[in-house]
């Protein structure tokens, strides 16, 4: 009961944070959570130290809980950063192409479409960020996925928050033409296009679609 209950306070939380009804910074005060929520702080105090490891809210000391803001600077830098790992990583990829590797990315990619067109938003952001650390883990880099997942993470709410369905559709149809050029071993046109493709994702973030709502019970009402 109590696990659920935790499960439960998170996904309310990040889909308030996620649809934009709990603006960056709010305050996040335990009680009237636990209020709301109908159960104890300790399970509002569990469910709080997920969303902080998810990097959804930042947790201060003697101040509480806060809906983390992004800061738009970071993102841009993660990007610069991502594009010059990642066009490297797409080039090597293509040396050591298998079928069952483009077979993986291949799934990928159609769990990713099932997200887009089932309103997914957690879920297809998730799928989205990970189609680049599954390259790495499918060459057998570690290293290279680990330092992958910890750039995207500090970008993860941005883009969360701010990559509209649209965007997020034609995020996958990229994936699915870097991979069709993977499987054909065209180096060039995949290195092209995973350029583009990240140049893309941060260009259609809307870092100015942003709704105030201070009130805790009306955001998650």
């Amino acid at each position: 009961m109590e696990i659920s209950s935790t499960h439960h306070i998170v996904a309310s939380l990040t889909k308030a944070i996620v649809e934009h009804r709990l603006q960056p910074g709010t305050k996040l005060a335990e009680q009237k959570l636990a209020d709301h929520f109908g159960v104890s702080r300790t399970l509002v105090r569990q469910a709080l130290f997920q969303l902080s490891q998810n990097r959804l809210i930042r947790l201060e000391p003697a101040r509480g809980a806060f809906v983390a803001t992004p800061s738009v600077a970071e993102a841009k830098q993660v990007f610069a950063v991502r594009r010059m790992l990642e066009t490297e990583m797409t080039r090597a990829f293509v040396q050591t192409v298998t079928p069952a590797k483009i077979k993986a990315l291949r799934e990928h990619v159609a769990q990713e479409k099932e997200a887009v067109s089932n309103q997914d938003v957690a879920g297809r952001t998730e799928l989205l960020r990970d189609f680049h650390v599954r390259m790495a883990e499918l060459m057998g880099n570690q290293v290279l996925a680990e330092l992958l997942r910890e750039l995207i993470s500090r970008c993860a709410l941005i883009t969360l928050m701010y990559q509209s369905s649209t965007a997020a559709e034609h995020s996958s149809e990229e994936h699915a033409d870097i991979v069709k050029a993977l499987a054909a071993r065209d180096e060039a046109l995949a290195v092209r296009l995973m350029n583009e493709h990240l140049i893309h994702v941060e260009a259609n973030l809307t870092f100015d679609r942003k709704v105030p709502a201070n009130d805790i019970s009306m955001a998650l009402s």
